[in-house]
């Protein structure tokens, strides 16, 4: 089938999973009857959801910042790409402004990221000269091929000056089920730049869509019925604002401290546990490894309170929070924005990260260092930090660059566990994550031996950089 519009392809294929006709014939019934009275009653009144995975929405978000486009992709089934800061000059953009922000932090806030952004310009050229003459270019590749090449690998280091509101596009298709699920989460931000795209994209499924590939598609809305009921997920909002104060009010103090760089792997055995960890671990700033043992000391009753927290404002429409799933391995990391945006993408697991702080300080490319420009790579980051201090939060995530390094928490089988560190190990990848990626082959070695073995990743100090 080609060209049926997202919600009248969900009526037709369920009526077909529900009736003997064939899909010509269901086709037909649907184009006389009213797709969008049948997703009013069967999906949004009557609780029928898979009907919403049978019709897919393109859509694209154009002109975002990089938070805003984490969040939109933050979704376990979600097919798409966002422009690739590794291959693409990202010098000549405006950092967009945070809606929190007057005039006097907008202002600080824009001279600041300029001042990344000159820092950005000027190391790719740096970096750039400094490989050509560390790497001459064989005689079997051409010109253009080994400068391109050289070019990408100059924006592997560059990229660690772009701040988190540097401007990017998303292309997405997901199902209508995911999108609302997305729409309803992006609606709970603490970000009024994602709180407004998420309304944005609630409009956009009730008009006529902005490029289509013929005239019948142009004339069509996407999603309408969508649009009507897509609401903020306020058991989301609410949970996290009640485990942000239990946690305050019920933890002990901190056992040391914050880590600033490392894999850590678990696999916890208590599965109780392992729900009130994951649960409090984007709510505070420590490690999944004492969350859990704190969670392991505490009395049932303990736990039950936790758990109790998280589910006090859920209603018979919600499912239980993403924290309720769980893989078999836990890895804990800490890790730079830039490598977490890659590794981001990975959706066989489940992932949950901590707020931004700038606390963990910030990451340092080794061809800082090899083509000597330490002191200027310091200084602006010092400087950018300096102003991180003076702007108000969630505001002032924008200007954190992407070698400011968080603390991430993913959940996944073995499977996936050999497929990202075999995958992203390679040479083609970039440096940051190839490092997070031999980590967790590492652990897992450790951890579990049998199976480490079989995970065939490739050590960071095997490069070929010329190899794109």
């Amino acid at each position: 089938m080609a060209g049926v519009p997202p919600e009248a392809c969900a009526y037709a294929l369920a009526r077909y999973s529900r009736s003997p006709d064939s899909i010509r014939d269901s086709l037909a019934w649907v184009r006389t009857h009213d797709s969008s009275r049948f997703l009013d009653s069967f999906y949004f009144q009557y609780g029928h959801a898979s009907i919403a995975d049978l019709g897919h929405v393109v859509l694209c978000l154009e002109g975002i910042s990089e938070i805003a486009a984490t969040e939109a992709e933050d979704e376990q089934l979600w097919d798409g790409q966002a422009r690739s800061s590794r291959y693409q000059d990202f010098g000549k953009a405006r950092a967009v402004t945070p809606p929190e922000f007057d005039a006097a932090q907008a202002a600080d806030y824009q001279e600041a990221t300029q001042a990344l952004l000159a820092a950005y310009r000027t190391t790719h050229d740096a970096v750039f000269a400094h490989l050509c003459g560390k790497l001459p270019k064989p005689e079997a590749m051409k010109q253009d091929t080994y400068e391109r090449n050289l070019a990408a690998r100059a924006f592997d280091v560059a990229r660690y000056f772009l701040p988190c509101g540097i401007p990017t596009g998303v292309g997405q298709v997901v199902s209508i089920r995911t999108l609302e699920r997305q729409i309803r989460r992006m609606k709970t931000s603490e970000y009024g730049e994602i709180r407004a795209l998420a309304d944005e994209m609630a409009t956009a499924c009730a008009e006529r869509p902005d490029c289509a590939w013929d005239e019948t598609a142009a004339n069509a809305p996407l999603a309408p019925t969508l649009a009507k009921y897509v609401q903020e997920d306020t058991h989301l909002r609410r949970s996290r604002a009640d485990l942000t104060v239990w946690a305050a009010q019920n933890l002990p103090p901190r056992a040391g401290a914050l880590e600033e760089t490392g894999v850590d792997l678990l696999k916890p055995a208590d599965t109780p546990a392992d729900i009130v960890a994951t649960l409090l671990y984007p709510v505070t700033d420590r490690p999944y490894r004492e969350l859990y043992e704190i969670a392991r000391a505490m009395s049932d009753a303990q736990r039950r309170e936790a758990i109790d927290t998280a589910c006090a404002s859920r209603t018979r429409h919600d499912e239980l929070l993403r924290e309720f799933r769980g893989g078999l391995y836990v890895y804990d990391i800490v890790m730079d924005i830039g490598a977490y945006r890659d590794l981001h993408r990975h959706r066989r697991c489940h992932q949950y990260r901590q707020a931004y702080s700038g606390k963990l300080g910030y990451s340092t490319p080794a061809a800082i260092g090899d083509a000597h420009l330490t002191a200027g790579y310091d200084a602006a980051m010092q400087l950018a930090w300096a102003a991180f201090g003076r702007l108000p939060a969630p505001g002032s995530h924008y200007l954190l660059p992407f070698a400011a390094r968080s603390r991430f928490l993913f959940k996944m089988d073995f499977a996936e566990a050999e497929y990202i560190a075999r995958l992203r190990s390679g040479v083609k990848g970039h440096f940051s994550y190839r490092e997070v990626a031999w980590q967790m082959k590492q652990k897992m070695d450790e951890l579990e031996p049998s199976l480490g073995r079989l995970i065939e990743a490739t050590p960071p100090w095997i490069e070929d950089p010329l190899t794109r």
